[in-house]
C-alpha cells in the first residue's frame, strides 16, 4: 500500500514536476481571485444605484453567471470560440471563465455587505459634505468589507480549488502536471502528492475562515 500511494522514489522524480504545477496553480490563483474581487466590488457598486434600467441589467448578469457551471462555461469558451475565429489560450479561458463565475459571486456578497451598512450612517456623512461616492469610499465599503469578510474569504477558497479544472483545457497546473507526472510513472502517488499540497495550502485558510467566523458570531451576541 505505501510503495503503491506514498513512493519515494516517484515523490523524488515527480517533484519537479508538480512543483512546476503548483506554481502555475498559484499564478492562476493570484490572477484570478483580484480579478473577480475587482469586477465583484464594480458590480455591487452599480447595483446600489436604485435606477431599474441600471439594476435590472446587472441582477440578470449576476444570476446567469451564478448558474452557469463553470465546467460548462470553461469548455465553451476553449472549445467554442475558435469557431468564431477567436481562439484562446487555455490560461485566458480559466481566467475569463473564473472572472465571469466568481466575480457575480463576489458581486453579490459585497452587495449584502453594502445593504448591511443602515442609510442613516450614509444620510449623516452626506450631511458632513462628503459626495456619495466619498461616502461609499469612506464610510460604507470598510464597514461593508469587515461584514462580510468571512463569505470573502470562503468564496476565495473556492476559487482556488477550481483552478484545478484548468486540467481540462490542459492548462498545467498542479492537477494537470500530477496526472502528467503519474501516467510517466504509472503510479497514483503524484496525485496523492497534489492531494496534500491542495490541503497544505487550504487548511491554514480554513482555519483563519473558522475564527472570523467565530468572532463574527461572538460580536453578535
Amino acid at each position: 500500500m505505501i510503495q503503491t500511494f506514498f513512493n519515494l522514489d516517484i515523490i523524488v522524480a515527480a517533484w519537479p514536476i508538480v512543483m512546476s504545477g503548483l506554481w502555475n496553480t498559484i499564478l492562476l490563483s493570484l490572477i484570478v481571485v483580484p480579478l473577480g474581487l475587482f469586477g465583484g466590488l464594480i458590480l455591487a457598486l452599480l447595483a446600489s444605484i436604485r435606477h431599474p434600467l441600471v439594476r435590472w441589467p446587472l441582477m440578470a448578469w449576476v444570476d446567469f453567471f451564478r448558474a452557469f457551471p463553470p465546467l460548462v462555461l470553461l469548455v465553451l469558451l476553449f472549445a467554442g470560440l475558435p469557431f468564431a475565429g477567436l481562439e484562446l489560450g487555455g490560461f485566458a479561458c480559466v481566467a475569463i471563465a473564473f472572472f465571469l463565475n466568481t466575480g457575480s459571486y463576489y458581486g453579490e456578497i459585497f452587495r449584502a455587505g453594502i445593504d448591511s451598512v443602515p442609510n442613516g450612517q450614509v444620510e449623516a456623512a452626506r450631511s458632513t459634505g462628503l459626495s456619495r461616492m466619498q461616502a461609499m469610499r469612506y464610510v460604507v465599503l470598510p464597514q461593508a468589507v469587515r461584514n462580510v469578510l468571512p463569505d470573502l474569504l470562503s468564496n476565495t477558497l473556492e476559487v482556488v480549488k477550481l483552478t484545478s479544472l484548468g486540467s481540462v483545457v490542459a492548462v498545467p497546473e498542479l492537477l494537470y502536471e500530477a496526472r502528467q507526472a503519474q501516467s510517466l510513472t504509472y503510479n497514483p502517488t503524484p496525485i496523492v502528492m497534489a492531494a496534500v499540497i491542495y490541503f497544505l495550502i487550504l487548511w491554514p485558510l480554513v482555519r483563519l475562515l473558522s475564527r472570523l467566523e467565530n468572532r463574527a458570531l461572538a460580536g453578535r451576541r
